[in-house]
């Protein structure tokens, strides 16, 4: 989308200030989670735009800003698995180093926040990463899988789709995904004060929602040369379909705010606590 919805705007907004009355600690985080295409990011500027109206500080903070360098994850495909030289999945980020930017946030010392090139799937150099310092009072950290659980062991013995049957058929780099999931991504997500969901009506509709993805960055970079066609990308995402799914299935339990979507992302519900509040 490319406008908040001004009801999942508000819905999002009063979770952020319910949370603001609640934890004395600042800042508070508060976690967007939700499918590539979902509209994480459009929420999250609208979001930081309108708290910052209201003289709140807000830092934006992203998963996908965290993704190992193409060296370290060429590494890990050489090493571990060579599906892992592809980014998204946990195990292909840097942990620690979203770990140090919040409590680099949380301490109020200045800190630079990390900036990934897609088009060039590399990580930019440090030397063009922003720099923020001061108080906050709000971090907005959003991602594909931010908050998710892992799997228990039993359900990455069958594939979810060809790639995985094909190009993962001892399960190697599923069960490397959930460990990783199982354990330092624990350690990130714990951080989080409060999660909502942008619930996509399924799987199915990432892949159109990824093309337009596509063509934004096509439309920023001016070139094509390193940006992916159809097949390309209903190759990339399979990589995410196993835990996007997971999600789906069972994230709308726990999360803090559900915002169940069409396929337009327009919002068919919104619940907080399991109770419906549009």
């Amino acid at each position: 989308m490319s406008k908040a919805d001004p009801v999942v705007l508000e819905a999002t907004e009063a979770l952020a200030q319910d949370t603001l009355d609640q934890v004395s600690r600042r800042p508070i985080v508060l976690g967007i989670c939700g499918a590539q295409g979902s509209g994480k990011s459009t929420l999250v500027t609208a979001l930081a735009q309108d708290l910052e109206a209201r003289g709140l500080r807000c830092a934006v903070l992203s998963l996908d800003d965290l993704y190992l360098t193409k060296s370290d994850r060429q590494r890990l495909a050489s090493e571990v698995h060579p599906l892992l030289a592809t980014r998204g999945p946990p195990g292909t980020h840097d942990v620690s180093l979203g770990l140090c930017v919040l409590e680099a946030l949380f301490s109020g010392t200045p800190v630079k926040l990390p900036r990934f090139d897609k088009a060039g799937d590399d990580r930019l150099d440090p030397s063009g990463w922003p720099e923020i310092a001061g108080q906050f009072d709000i971090v907005l950290f959003e991602g594909w899988c931010l908050g998710a659980r892992p799997q228990e062991s039993e359900a990455l013995a069958l594939p979810v789709n060809a790639l995985e049957a094909e190009e993962d058929p001892k399960g190697t780099w599923r069960r490397y995904v959930n460990q990783a999931l199982a354990g330092p991504y624990q350690a990130l997500f714990a951080r989080i004060d409060k999660l909502v969901l942008l619930q996509a009506p399924g799987f199915e509709v990432v892949l159109d929602w990824r093309l337009e993805q596509e063509e934004g960055l096509r439309a920023l970079s001016g070139s094509t040369s390193q940006l992916m066609d159809r097949a390309q990308i209903a190759r990339f995402i399979s990589h995410y379909e196993r835990i996007t799914r997971h999600i789906l299935g069972e994230m709308p339990q726990w999360a803090d705010l559900v915002i169940e979507l069409d396929r337009q992302r327009k919002p068919l519900k919104v619940g907080k606590n399991d109770k419906a509040i549009s």
